[in-house]
C-alpha cells in the first residue's frame, strides 16, 4: 500500500496536502474550521471528488469538535449543520461525491433529532470518520476489480501484461489511499500484469504531470509521460508494440446512462480510444454515481478562471538541471489579453465507455448503450428510478 497521504486526520486534527506544492515539496495545511475546507477544496490545493468530499467533511468535523454549536436545540443545531454544509457544498459543484456525502451526514445527524446537541455533534463526526474510512476499502476494491476485468476482457496475464493510459490524477492524492483509475494500475503492477503505465500531462492544471507522475515514480511502476495531444500518435504507433489494452480515468460525477463527467480531455481520449480499438473504463465509487440526473446534459461544468491557462506557476531549475529546493516562479504562457475558455470537466458520453468499474464490480454497457446500475445499486435504483 502506498505511503503516500493527501489527508492526514485523528479526532479533532485535519491536515491537507497541498498539492499545488508538488512534486517538488511536501506542506500540509492545517484545516480547523468550514472556510478552511472550502478555501482548500475551492483553490485546488486538494482535488479529486473522493478526497474533496473527504476534506469537506472533516474540515466541518474538526470545527464541531472544538468549537461545538451555539444552538439551544436539537432542531437549531441541525439547521447550524445545514447550513454549514450547503455553504462547502459551493466548494466544487461539479464532483458529486461532496453532495452524496453531504446527503449522507444531513440524514444521519437527523436520526439523532431526539437528543442534545451534543448527540447530533457526536452522530455528525462519527459519520465523517466513517466516509474517510470507508474510501480506503472502496479504492482498494476497485483496483481489485479493474484488474479483474481486464484479466478477463483484454487478455492480462503475466506472460502478456498489458500497457494503459490514464489521465489526470486518480490516485493516494485524490483519495484517501490507493486510488481509483490509478488503483486499477497499481492492483494490476502488483499482480504483474502490467507492463507499462502512460500517463497525460492534464493541461491546463497538470495533474498529470505534476502528480500522477509523481505517484508512478515513487511506487517504481513502469512509466512515461505524454503530453495531451500526444495520445492519438501513441494508439496508432505504440498500441501493437506496448500492448496497450486500455485508458482508464477516474469519475467527477457519473450520471444514471452512463454518461460521464471528468477532467477536461477524457472526452477527446475516450473518441480516440474507440477509434484505435482500445478499451476505455472509467473507475468510480457508487458515491460518484448520480441517479438523480438521467444524462449527461443535466451536468453543470464548472468554469474556472483564465490565468489557470495562461500562466504556469513551478520550482526554478538550476543550470546544472536540478531543482532549487523551496524555490517557486509564476511565469506566463500565453499574452494575458488573449480571451480564455476554461471548462475543468467534460462529459464523455456513455457510448464510448466500454465499462464503469466500482467498489462493487464492473458494470458492462447494455445494447442501447446506456449502463443499468440497478445491479449494484438496488435500492438506490429502486428509491429513485421507480419511484
Amino acid at each position: 500500500m502506498s505511503s503516500l497521504q493527501a489527508i492526514k486526520y485523528s479526532r479533532g486534527k485535519l491536515e491537507v496536502l497541498d498539492q499545488l506544492r508538488l512534486p517538488h515539496s511536501f506542506h500540509y495545511d492545517v484545516v480547523s474550521n468550514r472556510s478552511e475546507a472550502f478555501d482548500s477544496i475551492a483553490s485546488m490545493r486538494v482535488r479529486g471528488a473522493p478526497a474533496i468530499a473527504i476534506v469537506a467533511s472533516l474540515g466541518l468535523a474538526v470545527e464541531l469538535h472544538h468549537q461545538g454549536l451555539a444552538a439551544d436545540s436539537s432542531s437549531e443545531a441541525i439547521a447550524q449543520i445545514d447550513q454549514a454544509l450547503d455553504y462547502l457544498k459551493g466548494s466544487r459543484p461539479t464532483a458529486v461525491d461532496l453532495s452524496n456525502a453531504i446527503t449522507q451526514l444531513k440524514s444521519r445527524i437527523r436520526e439523532s433529532s431526539e437528543g442534545t446537541k451534543e448527540d447530533i455533534i457526536s452522530a455528525f463526526i462519527d459519520e465523517a470518520e466513517k466516509i474517510f474510512a470507508q474510501d480506503l476499502t472502496t479504492n482498494v476494491a476497485i483496483g481489485d476489480s479493474g484488474a479483474d476485468w481486464l484479466r478477463r476482457y483484454a487478455g492480462a496475464t503475466a506472460e502478456t501484461p498489458v500497457s494503459l493510459l490514464t489521465h489526470c490524477n486518480t490516485g493516494s492524492l485524490a483519495t484517501s489511499g490507493h486510488g481509483t483509475a490509478l488503483g486499477i494500475i497499481r492492483s494490476l503492477h502488483s499482480r504483474g500484469l502490467l507492463k507499462h503505465a502512460y500517463c497525460t500531462e492534464t493541461r491546463p492544471y497538470n495533474q498529470g504531470s505534476r502528480l500522477t507522475a509523481f505517484e508512478l515514480v515513487f511506487e517504481e511502476i513502469p512509466s512515461t509521460l505524454i503530453t495531451d495531444s500526444m495520445a492519438a500518435a501513441l494508439f496508432r504507433l505504440q498500441k501493437d508494440k506496448a500492448n496497450i489494452a486500455a485508458v482508464v480515468v477516474g469519475a467527477d460525477r457519473v450520471v444514471r446512462n452512463g454518461d460521464t463527467a471528468n477532467k477536461i480531455g477524457t472526452y477527446q481520449l475516450a473518441v480516440l480510444a474507440k477509434a484505435h480499438g482500445i478499451k476505455f473504463i472509467v473507475a468510480a465509487p457508487t458515491t460518484s454515481i448520480d441517479l438523480v440526473t438521467p444524462d449527461g446534459s443535466g451536468i453543470a461544468i464548472e468554469e474556472r478562471k483564465n490565468e489557470e491557462l495562461t500562466q504556469v506557476t513551478g520550482a526554478i531549475v538550476k543550470e546544472d538541471g536540478t531543482i532549487e529546493q523551496g524555490s517557486k516562479a509564476r511565469v506566463a504562457t500565453a499574452d494575458q489579453r488573449i480571451d480564455v475558455w476554461n471548462p475543468a470537466f467534460d462529459v464523455t458520453p456513455a457510448e464510448f465507455i466500454d465499462t464503469i468499474v466500482t467498489e462493487k464490480g464492473a458494470v458492462e454497457k447494455s445494447a442501447d448503450n446506456t449502463f443499468d446500475f440497478s445491479r449494484i445499486m438496488p435500492e438506490r435504483w429502486a428509491k429513485v428510478v421507480t419511484s
